[in-house]
């Protein structure tokens, strides 16, 4: 079996491009011919197709920019050109889309299911509803533009507040309706049961949805499956993740800040030196600052508790997924996908947005003994590449 992987850039960017990296591997070791294609990027990993991956677009930089790039949402360009060339010389069985709006462009789905491949969509965030990608309208969910049309992106001018920039995702929702979409793909694998909802609620077709969890890479599995759990945790609880609104820091440091536990924050992002400068004072909160795998992997197999504060629907994150994994209760939102991953055994959860549920579920959560080495033993197994792998070889690669 071949398979192409699709996603706009091929770097651990974010928690969509580690999927896509970690998914690559894992198809390799199985045994399966796995390739990629992105959007040509300074950053990116040496590739085998790699000069043959789109030439790179900016939203930023000129009116020139902005034309190149809104012409690549609507698949101008040499996208096609070049995904072409990349399906004749490596003649895919799939083709798994992941991330692939605005920098790369759906034109890929139509070219190869025109072609008779099979095209698999992993949904990471809710672009094919939502034209900003995250539902959110001024720091709070939104969602308008799930069920009708998609001019509540323009009224509202969600996208950074600018009017230019939110008709460009107005004029890429137009052009990409459901309806072509849902003919051009033969399954959306949601990593939660909350995104397969939110499709549901936008007329996708109920069968050409299946639900699949996100998985801890093998090499994090090992770490974490030689984890001794029943050693003592050290007195704090950590936050590991990216510092932005959307995640709900700042409320989370605002609460850290009353309480009498120390917090230690793993992460960089466009709060971080806000933070860093407005809690500076505040004895019990240590900014660790943007640590690499094996930093996130200590911090989380010491501490008592991790917290997930988001404010917007997180899908299938990999904070809670790699915690659990190391045995650590989580403290998280109920909002998105998140409930889906914790039970009364491995965590609490608590109302978004509402400082004292979380003050009450931290302290909670501080307070109690937990057992760690059975929250990273159902962990594992539950996210484990190898019951990945046969639900992707079972029920999406070789379905219907």
């Amino acid at each position: 079996m071949r398979v192409l992987l699709v996603n706009k850039f091929y770097y651990p960017r974010g928690g969509d491009c580690v999927v896509v990296l970690n998914t690559e591997a894992l198809l390799r070791e199985n045994g399966v011919e796995a390739e990629v294609f992105a959007m040509q990027y300074p950053e990116n990993l040496p590739a085998r197709y790699q000069d043959s991956f789109a030439s790179e677009v900016s939203f930023g930089g000129g009116v020139g920019n902005l034309l190149r790039a809104m012409g690549r949402t609507l698949g101008k360009g040499d996208v096609c050109q070049r995904f072409e060339a990349v399906l004749d010389e490596f003649q895919p069985d799939v083709v798994h889309l992941h991330n692939i709006h605005s920098y790369l462009s759906p034109v890929v789905g139509l070219l190869a299911h025109r072609r008779g491949i099979r095209v698999v969509w992993t949904l990471h965030d809710y672009k094919l509803l939502c034209p900003r990608y995250d539902c959110l309208r001024d720091g709070k969910p939104c969602e308008q533009c799930i069920a009708g049309g998609k001019m509540g992106v323009l009224t509202h001018r969600c996208m950074k507040g600018s009017l230019p920039a939110s008709a460009v995702a107005w004029l890429e929702a137009l052009k990409w309706k459901r309806r072509i979409l849902e003919e051009n793909t033969d399954l959306f694998v949601c990593p939660s049961q909350f995104m397969a909802d939110m499709m549901k609620k936008g007329g996708f077709d109920p069968d050409k949805l299946v639900v699949l969890t996100n998985f801890i890479d093998p090499i994090k599995f090992r770490y974490y499956q030689a984890i001794d759990n029943t050693d003592p945790r050290e007195d704090y609880y950590c936050y590991v993740g990216r510092l932005s609104a959307e995640k709900g820091v700042d409320l989370l440091l605002d609460v850290a800040s009353r309480l009498p536990y120390r917090l230690k924050v793993a992460g960089g992002g466009p709060l971080e030196q806000e933070l860093r400068e407005k809690y500076s004072s505040s004895p019990n909160i240590d900014f660790l600052g943007k640590l690499d795998a094996d930093g996130v992997a200590r911090v989380l197999t010491s501490a008592r508790l991790s917290v997930v504060s988001s404010q917007w629907y997180e899908n299938n994150p990999l904070s809670v997924i790699e915690s659990l994994c190391a045995g650590t209760p989580v403290a998280g939102t109920q909002i998105g996908g998140i409930p889906e991953l914790i039970d009364e055994h491995s965590g609490v959860v608590f109302k978004p947005f509402d400082r004292e549920a979380m003050a009450t579920a931290i302290t909670k959560a501080m307070t109690r003994q937990w057992n760690h080495a059975d929250i990273a033993r159902r962990a594992l197994q539950r996210f484990s590449s190898t019951t990945h792998f046969q639900s992707l070889i079972r029920d999406i690669y070789r379905q219907g």
